[in-house]
C-alpha cells in the first residue's frame, strides 16, 4: 500500500524560506514522476512543480518559477519543495502526488493532477504579510 506524507510546513512571514518533504512507503521515487500541488480555500488546486523519474527533468508553474526548487534524494526516498521569496499568496495547503507506474510524464502532461495516482493529506503553508 502506497502512503505520501508531506511534512514541514508553517507559518513564515513574507520574503521567508519554507522547505517541504515528502516521504513514501510502499513506493520509489526514484522510479515514478513526482509533483507538488497546491490549494488555497476557495481555489481550484493549481500545479506547483514535478520532477520525472527517468532524467530528473523538473517542471514548475509560473506563479512559483524561479522562487521554488523541487529536489528528490534517493537514499532517502523523499522529495522536497524549496520554496524562497514566499508571498501571502502562497498560502495554501501544499500536496505531493506521485504516478502509479513507470510511465513518465514530459512537459505539460507534468501539470495535469488528474496523471497522478497516490497522493498525500498535505501540510499547511501559511505566509504573513
Amino acid at each position: 500500500q502506497v502512503r505520501l506524507v508531506e511534512s514541514g510546513g508553517g507559518l513564515v512571514q513574507a520574503g521567508g524560506s519554507l522547505r517541504v518533504s515528502c516521504t513514501a512507503s510502499g513506493h520509489t521515487f526514484s522510479k515514478h514522476a513526482t509533483g507538488w500541488f497546491r490549494q488555497a480555500p476557495g481555489k481550484e488546486r493549481e500545479f506547483v512543480a514535478a520532477i520525472t523519474w527517468s532524467g530528473g527533468v523538473t517542471y514548475y508553474g509560473d506563479s512559483v518559477k524561479g522562487r521554488f526548487t523541487i529536489s528528490r534524494d534517493n537514499a532517502k526516498n523523499t522529495v522536497y519543495l524549496q520554496m524562497n521569496t514566499l508571498k501571502p499568496e502562497d498560502t495554501a495547503v501544499y500536496y505531493c502526488a506521485t504516478h502509479a507506474d513507470f510511465t513518465d510524464c514530459s512537459g505539460y502532461g507534468c501539470y495535469d493532477g488528474d496523471w497522478y495516482d497516490y497522493w498525500g493529506q498535505g501540510t499547511q503553508v501559511t505566509v504573513s504579510s
